[in-house]
This record gives C-alpha cells, sequence and structure tokens, in this order.
C-alpha cells in the first residue's frame, strides 16, 4: 500500500495528510500555525519563508509520526489560501511578505478603477467584483510599492502567483511555474469562459504576462519534485485546487446543484453550476470549481470573511479562552436565551464579503449591558456567524431559484455542535457534517488521485460518508426569528 500526500496550505497553518491510494482512507495529520503579519490596520501578510519551512517540516513530522518513507507517496496534491498573492524570483526567494487574502490596502485603488469606468467589463470577464479581496489589485499594489518587486520586473527575474505556485515552484525547485483554473478564477485578471489570462485586464492592472504561471487543468501532472531533503525526486504532483474547491470536491460535490459550506478563517459557501457560468444579481460571485479534461465546471459562491477568526479574535484578543474548542462550552453556560436579546457581535474586522462588498467596513458588538459576560461574547459569536452566513443562504435561495433544504459543512469550526445547531434553526436548513471535516485537504487529495490516474472522478460519490446531521431546534426558531430581523436593522444603519 502506498499514500497520497495532501497540502493544505491555508490561512492560520499549513496542515499536511495522508490518504492511502487504495481504501482512500484518511490516515493522519499534522498542523502547524504561522505568523498573522499586521503592518497596519487593514493589512495582513504572511512571511512565504516560515510558510515553505511549515510545509517541509509538517510533510517531514507527518512520515516520521507514521513511521514511513518518502518513497511510499506515489502522489501529491496541493489546496490553498486562495487571493492571497506571492512575489518571487527565478531562485524561488520570496521578494515580500504574501499580501493575504483579507488584506484591505488596495482599497482606494479598486475605488479608482470603478470611478474609471471599469465595473462592468470586469465583472463580465472575470465573474468577480472589483475589491481588494482578488489578487490583482495585490499584484498592482507590489509592482508599484514594493523595491525588490520591481526591481526583480524590471530584471526579467520576477514570478507572481498564489500559494500554490509558489508552493509547486519549491517543490520542483523551480522546474514548474503554474496553477490551475480554480486558483486563477480568483486573481481578477482570468477570462471565466476561456481560462486564460486575459490580454485586456493584464493591462487594466500593469501586469505583464510573463510575470504569471501557465494555467492547466485542476487534475493531472503539474511537476514532480526534485531537490527536497524531505522527499525523493520524481513524485508526481498531480491536483491542485484552491481552498473552498478542494472542499466542495471532497464534499462529492462533482454534480450541478451539490452545495457545500466550509467554516475555516472564513466561511465560503459555493454550490455546482455544472458547464454552465452562473451570474448572480446579488453579489455573489462567479467562479471555476474545475477543470478537467478541457472541461470546466463553474460555481456559484458566497463569501464571509469571518467566521472562525471570531474565534480566535476571543482567544488571542480578549483571552476569553485557551483553545477555540473551549468557545462552544462557553456558549452553552447561557442557558436563557433571554439575557441574549439585545446582544449582536456583527464580525466585520475585514470587511463584508458576500453580497454587500463593503471594503471599508468594521465589526461591531451591539446592545452589551453591565451584566454582560463572557460566556454571552462567546454565545454572541456563534450567533454573528450563523446569522453573517445565513445571509449567504438567502441571497443564494434568490439567485437560483432552488429551495435548499440541506446543506453539507465542513472545515475546523463544524465540530462545534452548538453552532451547528445555531446554523440549523437560523437558516431552516438540515446541516450535514461528514465523517471527514477536513474536506479541503482529502478533496486535494482526491484531486491527486485522479491527476496521478490512481483513481477515476466517478469513485467520489461512493467516498463520501454522513457523521451528523443538525436540523432547526422549533424552541429556538422564534428568537433566532427576532435576530435576523434586529440583524438586517444594523446591517443597514451601520454599514449599507
Amino acid at each position: 500500500m502506498g499514500f497520497i500526500l495532501a497540502i493544505d496550505q491555508g490561512t492560520t497553518g499549513t496542515t499536511c495528510v495522508l490518504i492511502s491510494d487504495t481504501s482512500f482512507d484518511f490516515i493522519d495529520k499534522i498542523n502547524i500555525e504561522h505568523q498573522q503579519i499586521f503592518p497596519r490596520p487593514g493589512m495582513v501578510e504572511h512571511d512565504l519563508n516560515e510558510i515553505w519551512e511549515n510545509t517541509q517540516e509538517s510533510i517531514s513530522a507527518l512520515l516520521k509520526k507514521n513511521q514511513l518513507d518518502g518513497s511510499e507517496i506515489r502522489s501529491i496534491g496541493i489546496t490553498n489560501q486562495r487571493e492571497t498573492t506571492c512575489a518571487f524570483d527565478g531562485k524561488g526567494n520570496p521578494l515580500h511578505n504574501a499580501i493575504v487574502w483579507q488584506d484591505r490596502r488596495t482599497a482606494a485603488f479598486c475605488q479608482e478603477l470603478k470611478k474609471n469606468g471599469n465595473t462592468n467589463f470586469i465583472s463580465t470577464k472575470t465573474g468577480l467584483p472589483i475589491d481588494p479581496y482578488f489578487s490583482a489589485t495585490k499584484m498592482n499594489w507590489l509592482l508599484n510599492n514594493s523595491d525588490q518587486v520591481s526591481n526583480a520586473n524590471s530584471r526579467d527575474d520576477l514570478k507572481l502567483g498564489t500559494i500554490d505556485t509558489f508552493l509547486l515552484y519549491k517543490l520542483t525547485e523551480g522546474t514548474s511555474f503554474k496553477t490551475e483554473a480554480s486558483n486563477a478564477s480568483r486573481t481578477l485578471l482570468m477570462d471565466l469562459k476561456s481560462c486564460q489570462w486575459s490580454r485586456e485586464l493584464l493591462e487594466i492592472f500593469g501586469i505583464e504576462k510573463s510575470t504569471l504561471p501557465e494555467i492547466v487543468d485542476s487534475f493531472g501532472i503539474f511537476g514532480k519534485t526534485k531537490g527536497l531533503d524531505i522527499l525523493p525526486d520524481g513524485i508526481p504532483i498531480a491536483g491542485i485546487l484552491g481552498d473552498q474547491q478542494a472542499a466542495l470536491f471532497g464534499q462529492a460535490g462533482i454534480h450541478e446543484g451539490d452545495i457545500k459550506c466550509t467554516y475555516g478563517t472564513g466561511a465560503f459557501m459555493l454550490l455546482n453550476t455544472g458547464e454552465n457560468i452562473k451570474r448572480s444579481s446579488a453579489g455573489l460571485l462567479s467562479t471555476v470549481a474545475y477543470k478537467y479534461q478541457n472541461k470546466t465546471v463553474y460555481a456559484l459562491e458566497g463569501s464571509t470573511y469571518i467566521a472562525g477568526a471570531a474565534v480566535q479574535w476571543l482567544r488571542d484578543n480578549l483571552g476569553l479562552i485557551e483553545n477555540a474548542s473551549e468557545v462552544e462550552a462557553l456558549a452553552r453556560e447561557v442557558e436563557n436565551l433571554d439575557e441574549m436579546e439585545h446582544l449582536l457581535f456583527l464580525p466585520y474586522f475585514t470587511g463584508i464579503g458576500s453580497p454587500h462588498w463593503d471594503s471599508d467596513a468594521k465589526a461591531a458588538i451591539i446592545g452589551l449591558t453591565r451584566d454582560s459576560k463572557d460566556t454571552h461574547l462567546a454565545r454572541a459569536t456563534l450567533d454573528g456567524i450563523a446569522l453573517s452566513i445565513n445571509e449567504l443562504v438567502q441571497v443564494m435561495k434568490e439567485d437560483t431559484g432552488l429551495d435548499l433544504n440541506v446543506m453539507k459543512v465542513d472545515g475546523g469550526a463544524v465540530s462545534n455542535n452548538l453552532l451547528m445547531h445555531i446554523q440549523a434553526t437560523t437558516s431552516n436548513l438540515e446541516i450535514v457534517r461528514p465523517e471527514i471535516i477536513e474536506t479541503t485537504a482529502y478533496g486535494a487529495g482526491l484531486a491527486a488521485a485522479i491527476g496521478s490516474g490512481i483513481a477515476g472522478i466517478d469513485k467520489i460519490n461512493s467516498l463520501w460518508r454522513k457523521d451528523k446531521s443538525f436540523d432547526p431546534n422549533p424552541s429556538e426558531t422564534d428568537f433566532y426569528r427576532r435576530k435576523k430581523v434586529m440583524w438586517a436593522k444594523m446591517m443597514k444603519k451601520l454599514y449599507l
């Protein structure tokens, strides 16, 4: 028996996962967190050298823990925090910290693009709004504000891309400079129909095509390992997907109408729309789910930038909990929901994504009184996560006309049973949690299995298994109906 190695390079850390190449069972994982760098308010960066070191360390630790030799790895899959933008040279040396998807430093540039009348063209071409969230504005900033980046560009030694491209380049000792359609569709530079870089978009953002990776299918041989201390040469990197698309794939979301929501640092809802590009009239994104054998499968996406990150804020900034997992027990100490009647947490620390797209929005806690305690803040945090995701549910229904009754969920926060019950009640949905909640990494592993010929795509459905379902709580329906009314009023008053 051999193994598939999945590398999940996320916003808060890097997770490496082992998957059996015969049973496709999830064997084990290692996660290493990396530093969150905040140069100024609204700016978020990651140290690419730290990310690469952590990737190597997590692979090494995973192999050692399971007493495996690197030669037993048959294929590698990569999934990554998407719009986060990297600049490095031909030797693979970072030229600047990565600018994270949450970063809002390009808000003024985005306003300038809108004033110049680019909104409709860019939206039609890419399926995306003009927003600091996406990679092209970050690339433009690096070219105009980093001497190292601009100097490398002038000597034709600049490489720009998302995290998948950086990791692929490092794993192959610089022999493979590629990306795939799901990641490229998040840059504001790719033509959504052709899945190739658009000349017009490159001109708008001032980016040379030669600095960008080649866009290829999501499943296939991207390159092979070379020059690594941790793995032998010649292991194929055979599947790459952006993190949310990987989660959809890991949830067996390969059919039109399949929907999932991932609760990670932020929360992201994807609906498979098949080979048709679904254009949103309610602020959702049209994006690529995956591309395989030159066939593109699309998705409709709703994004809220803060989900699990709100719990991290309680832990890291307020010190209310020591571990994120403790928030559920703390929130359950609120036995009488009347105590929560006027308390509302709007967790918009880094702006609002779908459906409102307000890059300047800030978080707010409304309704604090003298008797408000840590237990109330914990419960309000879970309520706030669920209520913000409920907005995505509602606009997804409006946009598609589908009567959504069931939603698959995944990501670290879905182990919180209370949050899942709150979501089910708030959104009036059956929430279904799979046995493998690390579906992002698992999806990358499955992508690598398909890309290397270990399995066919028709195998995906049979691998998904349900762990638990959560239904709306009738005793709390009225409470959350009132909360939704209050939420709508406060959204209008503070942001809209």
